[in-house]
């Protein structure tokens, strides 16, 4: 009797919640970036909001809240009612590093959030000034190599680009010294003034100055060569250096204990948009690679981002300033 009353349990709440589901979204949602306006994942929530809202037939509105690198938006999905009408565009730092590195964020990405739908991959670009004495990536290798004092920017201890500075320095033996930023802005005047000798930003950042000839493109982070640049070699191809793969990545969260069935359906219908050529087009366009998968293939990716992280503090010896 216990097993036919569980049985007509499930039943029943299989059917109430079934409705619930079938109406989703019931109202506007709101897709939160936990930066200000204008960065990478501000860009890629950006460029699916609009498609996303007439797929789900609901306004999809696109909301900053920026601070304590990224924690301050996180949270703030974190605590919301578990009901896909909150969302969040995570990327690399809140999401795989931060818990490695600073005390107290006050969330846990891993039990705290559900990974929905992984959206782009943006390599970081490894620039120079103009006038550097290096013009390819086997030459400022070797520069590197030759212990010469030289500098690195940021925009700001902590970031995929200060880790890639960190993982090169360390990986050359060389004396390089890290020069933080508040922001890829003021980084990349000073780049281009002479006052740094090296940067690591997204590619999307420095596109339009690659093509005015204001900087030097030497390398890509990334494990493999952005198609945005396919005659520019990856770091570790030119270098030798072992996994060296470094790159600002963005995607959707909700919170835990989203319905599985709404969470599925965020993941088919943010695919579908990344698959559309419009959206390929616009995200060639800022350097980003598009990788359509699973839930299940995008926590993998969450995870062994996590995983990645805490081997490169590691390695580097790096510590927060």
């Amino acid at each position: 009797m216990k097993t036919v009353h569980a049985i007509l349990c499930a039943v029943l709440l299989a059917l109430s919640t079934a409705p619930a589901l079938a109406q989703y979204p019931t109202k506007q949602i709101n897709l939160i970036v936990a930066y200000a306006a204008g960065g990478t994942g501000d860009t890629m929530a950006r460029l699916i909001s609009d498609r996303l809202g007439a797929a789900l037939g609901q306004t999809v509105i696109v909301e900053n809240r920026a601070g304590a690198s990224g924690a301050i938006g996180s949270r703030a999905v974190t605590n919301a009612t578990p009901d896909g009408h909150t969302l969040l565009l995570g990327q690399t730092g809140e999401m795989s590093i931060n818990q490695h590195w600073l005390k107290d964020i006050g969330y846990d990405p891993d039990k705290d959030l559900q990974p929905v739908a992984l959206v782009g991959i943006v390599p970081l670009a490894l620039v120079v000034p103009v006038n550097a004495p290096y013009s390819t990536m086997a030459e400022y290798w070797a520069f590197l190599k030759s212990n010469k004092i030289s500098t690195f920017a940021s925009a700001g201890n902590g970031t995929p680009g200060y880790f890639a500075g960190e993982y090169l320095k360390a990986s050359a033996k060389s004396p390089m010294t890290h020069v933080p930023y508040k922001g890829a802005g003021p980084a990349l005047n000073d780049l281009i003034g002479g006052h740094v000798d090296m940067y690591f930003p997204g590619f999307a950042a420095v596109a339009p100055l690659m093509t005015t000839g204001k900087l030097k493109l030497l390398a890509v982070s990334s494990a493999t060569r952005s198609p945005a640049a396919p005659q520019i070699p990856t770091v570790a191809e030119a270098t030798g250096i072992k996994n060296f793969d470094f790159t600002l990545w963005g995607g959707v969260f909700a919170p835990r204990n989203t319905p599985k069935e709404v969470v599925e359906r965020l993941n088919a219908e943010i695919n579908k948009i990344l698959q559309s050529p419009e959206t390929a087009r616009r995200f060639a366009e800022v350097g980003a690679d598009i990788k359509v998968g699973s839930v299940e293939d995008f926590t993998k990716f969450v995870r062994a981002e996590s995983q990645k992280y805490i081997e490169v503090i590691k390695t580097t010896g790096a510590k927060p300033e």
